[in-house]
């Protein structure tokens, strides 16, 4: 990583503990179970701060989580140079969104910000990676897309993705952006094997309730093959996607497979004007 781009949001000027996450571990540490008892009591009471990664750092804290989580949690075959870490193309031109547990020093939830700038720079968006999106391009100078989102196992509370969406919010207000878009993803791992069902009767319920306009309809380069799969599971959509309906997030269309993730990965879009009024008002006051 060359440079990491200033972020167009102030910074906090409150001073950081360094990281005490294990540096170039290929597999997340596993305490005891008393260990891990005290530690999800403290995650209960932690302080928590968000700031924007001003030097490699704090990026390096981010992508050492998102490896724990995705490599050490879902079982994601990451290609890295840098072990231990899940690092990407992109990530040198995003913005890299922290919530730190003030008691601890650890980084425990993070997303990466795409603006419109820096995509440019880049030379797209990931989301472009996984969908052909030219029915966006009128959307793209005022679209951030949003990625890697990722909460420590102990920190899936509430309290940190509420953190990070009120950032998040915040950035849109401060720089004038009306849209957010990514992929959000579906683990393939159902219990206990790994399907497609799963996946696939979660597109079939939102397809239901919450696609969007055929104007805004993207469509994937390696699309999940829907119709191999069960469409007729009752199984709830993960915490993030139920949180981006609830916002007023619709979906693009049909889910793309992510082979390395082994997820289904959902292209969404969220529009600031979609979101139900009391939503505007607790996270913009608007």
């Amino acid at each position: 990583m060359k440079d990491i781009p200033v972020p167009t949001l102030g910074l906090s000027p409150t001073q950081l503990m360094p990281s005490q996450l294990p540096r170039g571990s290929l597999h997340p540490v596993m305490p005891a179970p008393a260990a891990k008892l005290d530690e999800e009591r403290s995650a209960q009471n932690a302080v928590l701060s968000v700031t924007w990664a001003s030097h490699l750092d704090e990026v390096r804290e981010a992508q050492r989580l998102r490896y724990a989580v995705f490599a050490g949690e879902m079982g994601a075959s990451l290609s890295s140079e840098l072990a231990g870490h899940d690092v990407d193309r992109f990530d040198d031109f995003c913005e890299h969104l922290l919530v730190r547990d003030q008691n601890t020093g650890h980084v425990v939830g993070t997303y990466r910000l795409l603006t419109p700038v820096q995509a440019h720079r880049a030379g797209g968006l990931y989301t472009g990676t996984e969908f052909d999106i030219q029915a966006l391009d009128s959307l793209k100078p005022q679209m951030v897309e949003l990625g890697r989102s990722c909460v420590h196992a102990d920190y899936r509370h509430g309290a940190v993705i509420m953190a990070l969406w009120g950032a998040l919010a915040q950035f849109m207000l401060r720089n004038q952006l009306s849209s957010m878009v990514g992929c959000a993803s579906i683990p393939m791992l159902h219990q206990g094997r790994v399907s497609g069902d799963a996946a696939a009767s979660i597109w079939h319920q939102v397809s239901q309730t919450h696609l969007a306009d055929p104007t805004w309809h993207v469509h994937a380069h390696t699309p999940l093959p829907i119709n191999q799969f069960d469409l007729s599971l009752d199984v709830e959509p993960p915490a993030l996607i139920k949180g981006y309906l609830r916002l007023g997030a619709r979906v693009l269309g049909a889910p793309a497979w992510d082979p390395d993730f082994n997820t289904a990965d959902l292209p969404m879009l969220l529009r600031i004007e979609d979101m139900p009024t009391r939503y505007r008002k607790h996270f913009l006051g608007a």
